[in-house]
């Protein structure tokens, strides 16, 4: 086996961080699949706008722009939320990234994050 060093740059919502490592063959490839999952992770982040909550029913309306891993458009739609404490600290208007999961045929927020 044959000693490398390589650099990946990863770039998580607009920071770069740039990471060296040196290792073998066989896990050079374990590292690029690392830097990939994380850019996966950071494209699956849609930026939205609150619209509407329904604490009791779970669920949220969001103006939300495109989101590429389901081929959807900008739109307006309500979603079900993962946990219903995740509509505690939202009002109408709040910015929030949002990261959403269509197992079963239905979009349900599974993460978010309100803008600063």
């Amino acid at each position: 086996m044959t000693r490398s060093s390589f650099l990946i740059a990863v770039s998580i919502f607009g920071v770069a961080f740039a990471l060296q490592a040196s290792a073998d063959d066989s896990h050079m490839h374990h590292a690029m699949n690392g830097a990939r999952l994380a850019a996966a992770a950071s494209a699956a982040w849609t930026e939205g706008e609150v619209r509407s909550i329904d604490k009791a029913a779970g669920k949220i309306t969001l103006k939300h722009g495109a989101m590429p891993k389901f081929d959807m458009p900008p739109m307006t739609m309500a979603y079900r939320v993962k946990d219903k404490a995740m509509l505690d600290h939202l009002k109408p208007g709040d910015k929030i990234k949002f990261d959403v999961d269509g197992a079963g045929g239905e979009f349900t927020v599974i993460r978010l994050e309100k803008e600063k």
